[in-house]
């Protein structure tokens, strides 16, 4: 609820401090008193745009500030501990205007933007300002509206919640079978060309080590007559160098005894004498390995030439880039059949979660053509109340054809406001003033299950008077049994139901005219009321009928 309001320099208002009651709040004031400049101000700290149009005093700047208490609701709680604001017993909202027309919010004395304040603003202030009747038009609100009647809150937001998974679960399959269309489009290309490398069946390296062989095939005679002729020298000659070696060896170690450094030499001559064997043996099997082959030649010439021919189609140099090559393509049908899998898995998903939507997009609509009877009957109860006993209100739940974001249907809310059997929707046919007063109906109706904060209302009363201003007059002090109300009216019916009555009115000040406001004594209410009723000046019998008003 509002507790205090306070309001500096802003249009004709210098300084101005309201404390409200909890319950039923009246402001009354003679037309051009500035009621509605309240109401402006009002609206600055609930996250409306303002510029330096408003300031009274130019030099200096415009404040308003409002104190809230409402702790206790959880979607306030819930707001300042996601935008790290100090959560205390009194919600503190400020709004400052300079005169260079720049503005700053806070709340609890922390700066914070206009779409935050505006935020905040929801769960503390329902404000309907004189005209402002489109919400009611919007298919939003009257699907909320009925949705409360129906009790549907937590079915509904399964259901949303659901209905979120779904989409995105079928926008992840139409992913899925986006990628698979279009991996189908290579597929058969990919798996030809996988095809022809397995086929072929090179091994690491493979081409390379061929060109060498190729070189020796090619060259196998010669090679072999050159090895030979080493293999003759090391070790068949008439004096092989091997055992040239071993035989000098033999003569310098006799010598070991004369010479410290003979011994060491001797070794060494003795190593490269084995080493040279060593050589001799592996070059003899070379030469035993190295044949001419003009069958292996041709097998070699084939399968180089294949590899070359691999390699240029797929513009690399290597047989292993080959390979890489074959991997990749591997990776690439696995990958089909991965997506296969996938999308079989997804499809699933959605298909369950699409029938959870359903069953419970059925029994929210079921819900809600339940309670289309009793809210229409009451409705059309109050609305005779108030002075509309030829309108007629009805509620269509219209049947969508695929799952929206409420569920099945589209809630319409339909007017017909002169008995023609014509229902047309409420926002194409409803006048103003029915709408202001329909709108006190619903929200009267709602305003408990729905959870409505302070309910403002800036002449919701225009256009109506005497019998159907009283029944205005009563449902507003029902509803305020459980909610706080702040009404502007005009109508004497409607104030005399106030737990608190102020009155708004211009003074001058330092040559400037100012707007005030007082609460009102029981006496200075009954005087305001019989003025209302019969002009500046009361009868007796206004004065009268006021007392009565005021004490009934």
């Amino acid at each position: 609820m509002l507790q205090h309001l306070n309001i500096q320099n802003y249009a004709i208002i210098a300084e101005l401090e309201i404390d409200f009651s909890e319950k039923l709040n009246i402001i009354t004031g003679e037309t051009g008193a500035g009621k509605s400049i309240l109401m402006g101000a009002l609206s600055l700290i609930l996250g409306e745009r303002a510029d330096s149009t408003v300031l009274q005093d130019k030099e200096k700047k415009a404040v308003i500030e409002g104190t809230f208490k409402a702790m206790n609701k959880k979607a306030i709680k819930d707001f300042l501990r996601e935008n790290d604001l100090d959560a205390e017993e009194l919600l503190m909202i400020r709004r400052e205007i300079a005169a260079n027309g720049k503005s700053r919010a806070f709340i609890n004395d922390t700066p914070v933007n206009l779409i935050q304040l505006k935020t905040l603003s929801t769960f503390l202030v329902d404000l309907h300002q004189q005209f402002d009747t489109l919400e009611l038009g919007s298919s939003d609100f009257q699907q909320e509206v009925l949705d409360a009647l129906a009790g549907n809150g937590e079915l509904l937001a399964d259901y949303q919640q659901k209905f979120q998974q779904y989409k995105l679960s079928k926008k992840e399959l139409i992913a899925l079978q986006e990628e698979q269309a279009a991996a189908n489009a290579a597929l058969d290309y990919n798996q030809f060309l996988f095809d022809e490398l397995e086929e072929a069946g090179f091994t690491e390296n493979e081409i390379e080590e061929l060109d060498t062989e190729l070189k020796l095939l090619s060259n196998a005679e010669n090679v072999k007559q050159e090895l030979s002729g080493i293999c003759y020298a090391l070790k068949e000659s008439e004096e092989p160098l091997v055992q040239q070696l071993k035989t000098l060896y033999s003569k310098l170690h006799a010598l070991d005894e004369y010479h410290s450094g003979i011994a060491e030499l001797a070794k060494r001559l003795q190593s490269a004498q084995l080493e040279l064997a060593d050589i001799a043996e592996e070059l003899v099997q070379i030469n035993n390995g190295v044949n001419y082959s003009a069958e292996r030649i041709q097998i070699v010439n084939d399968r180089i030439s294949l590899g070359y021919k691999l390699q240029k189609k797929h513009n690399v140099s290597s047989t292993n880039e080959l390979l890489v090559i074959q991997e990749e393509l591997q990776a690439k049908l696995n990958e089909i059949l991965n997506i296969s899998e996938a999308i079989a898995a997804k499809q699933k998903q959605t298909d369950d979660l699409l029938a959870i939507c359903e069953s419970t997009a059925r029994q929210i609509s079921e819900n809600r053509n339940k309670a289309i009877k009793p809210f229409t009957k009451n409705v059309n109860d109050l609305l005779a109340k108030v002075g509309m006993p030829n309108a007629k209100f009805t509620v269509e739940a219209i049947v969508l054809d695929a799952l929206g974001e409420t569920g099945i249907d589209k809630i319409e809310f339909l007017f017909d406001a002169n008995k023609s059997g014509r229902f047309e929707p409420l926002r194409k046919v409803a006048s103003g003033g029915e709408l202001s007063r329909l709108m006190l109906c619903i929200k009267s109706l709602v305003a408990k299950k729905l959870e409505l904060p302070t309910l403002i209302f800036d002449e919701i009363d225009s256009g109506i008077s005497g019998e159907a201003a009283k029944q205005v007059g009563n449902i507003m002090k029902d509803l305020s049994s459980a909610h706080q109300l702040i009404s502007i009216t005009h109508q004497p019916q409607i104030a005399a139901r106030a737990d608190a009555h102020y009155f708004v009115y211009k003074a001058i000040e330092k040559d400037k005219i100012v707007t005030s406001i007082r609460l009102l004594d029981n006496d200075e209410r009954i005087t305001t009321i019989a003025q209302m009723l019969s002009g500046e000046k009361p009868t007796a019998a206004a004065l009268q009928n006021a007392r009565e008003m005021v004490g009934n």
